[in-house]
């Protein structure tokens, strides 16, 4: 099955029976991704009265409450609002479309004199030159499936040179995705230089922009050009857990 799109007068297929989810599953007290310090998953049976909200346990149906955060449990989808006091500022304000032509890259963070690893811009750069996009999915080596339970908190994980965020918003790119718990250090003094850049905050504020972190893209997917879905739960807050789904595009040459 194929459908079609055009993208800056290039039309391109895809096949919306064949979608990679690059989103991590949350599971109840089991080993994920966790980082910032945040508490683990939990789906909690509701009880109330002889009610009881699990049909294991003799309920009529399945009922549970679910303890998350969003920026420290697994892939989030985040606004402006993560850096901003404006109450307005939250994701299911910020993003109004869904789908977008996106770029998958892979780089490899260098070390530095510090012990820091870093994505250089000077590598992300590389990767893009001579290509238009909407958003950029940023893969990070090593890619294993550690990535799946990998505790970060405490770890200085690896994140990006900030004036990566510049450079992609001077680019137009306005949807950055990544596997790594933040574009920003995990300790920085709350300076965010990436976060802001990004978002040009609070000069010019790019309001449609987002950011999602925790994603993991297998590796035998390759680097290219894709059609991304990014869904989100509709919730007044700066972030979201998300489920960003890509679609593989061929582009489509007139035959002579």
């Amino acid at each position: 099955m194929q459908a079609s799109i055009t993208y800056r007068d290039q039309p391109y297929t895809f096949d919306p029976l064949q979608p990679l989810d690059i989103s991590m599953p949350l599971h109840n007290r089991q080993p994920q991704p966790e980082c910032f310090w945040a508490e683990p998953v939990a789906f909690d049976v509701i009880r109330v009265g002889d009610f009881v909200g699990s049909v294991a346990e003799g309920g009529s149906t399945n009922y549970k409450r679910v303890h998350l955060t969003p920026h420290g449990n697994g892939t989030h989808t985040e606004c402006y609002g993560h850096i901003s006091a404006d109450e307005n500022a939250t994701i299911h304000n910020c993003l109004k479309r869904f789908l977008f032509v996106a770029q998958l890259i892979t780089v490899t963070p260098q070390k530095q004199e510090n012990g820091d690893e870093v994505v250089m811009l000077a590598d992300v750069k590389a990767k893009l030159q001579g290509i238009k996009c909407e958003a950029l999915v940023l893969r990070t080596l090593p890619n294993t499936d550690e990535k799946l339970t990998r505790h970060y908190s405490g770890t200085n994980p690896p994140y990006l040179e900030h004036t990566i965020g510049q450079y992609l918003a001077e680019k137009g790119i306005q949807h950055l995705l990544l596997d790594l718990p933040s574009v920003d250090r995990e300790l920085d003094e709350g300076k965010l230089l990436c976060h802001h850049a990004f978002w040009q905050y609070p000069t010019n504020t790019r309001c449609g922009a987002t950011i999602t972190e925790l994603i993991y893209v297998p590796g035998q997917v390759e680097d290219g050009l894709y059609l991304l879905n990014l869904q989100i739960a509709s919730l007044q807050l700066d972030a979201s857990p998300s489920k960003p789904v890509l679609y593989k595009l061929s582009p489509v040459f007139p035959t002579l």
